[in-house]
């Protein structure tokens, strides 16, 4: 690599500019769809680990601001919104992982489905090994089999609402508003699950755009 490069360019400055000072939806989404394409491009037509690395660990220095300013309002079934929704996934598991690893045990212990092998996590699943498990779902994407990444996170996502919503059923009489917002979350990973699993489908299809 080159001693100029510092980190990759998700999109180009009048790109940008284009999509934020835009009322035109079919602008913003013509933009999206662009810098999605470019990004998935430049990242599996290089041969050097560090910009993937670069962009699995981008919203650690840079924040998911600029992210969702592209991506945010893209479709849940498209290219765009399928990455949106992958940094999202990583951002909440790096925020809070050892909240995220006790859902996700208790989820592997309650569902009785093979998502825990899928999403491809260690028995036990502490905060550490979660951590890592979001990195390498996201790394997936730029370096692997796109579809499988996808499953990856989708399957994460089931397990880890059914471990919510198993806490959330514990927490009822106790913790009501602790209940609650657990049984949201879990209502939220769901929906984020089917909408990836739906993207992987896509994907194996060439027909994610």
């Amino acid at each position: 690599m080159s001693d100029h490069f510092r980190k990759p360019a998700l999109f180009e400055g009048h790109q940008f500019e284009a999509f934020a000072g835009s009322a035109d939806p079919a602008a913003v989404m013509r933009v999206a769809h662009e810098t999605a394409h470019a990004l998935l491009s430049r990242a599996r037509a290089s041969d050097d680990p560090d910009v993937v690395e670069r962009l699995v660990h981008y919203t650690d220095e840079h924040g998911v601001d600029a992210l969702a300013e592209l991506w945010a309002r893209s479709g849940p079934h498209t290219l765009p919104g399928a990455l949106w929704r992958l940094y999202l996934v990583r951002l909440l598991i790096h925020q809070d992982a050892a909240g995220v690893s006790l859902l996700f045990q208790r989820g592997t212990e309650v569902l009785a489905t093979i998502d825990a092998l899928v999403a491809g996590a260690p028995t036990p699943a502490g905060p550490e090994e979660i951590t890592e498990l979001a990195d390498r779902i996201l790394r997936g994407v730029f370096v692997g089999d796109f579809g499988l990444a996808l499953d990856r996170a989708a399957a994460f996502c089931r397990v880890t609402a059914a471990g919510a919503s198993s806490v959330a059923d514990d927490q009822e009489g106790a913790d009501p508003d602790r209940s609650s917002e657990l049984t949201r979350r879990a209502l939220r990973l769901t929906t984020t699950a089917e909408e990836l699993a739906a993207c992987a489908r896509l994907a194996r299809a060439d027909a994610l755009e």
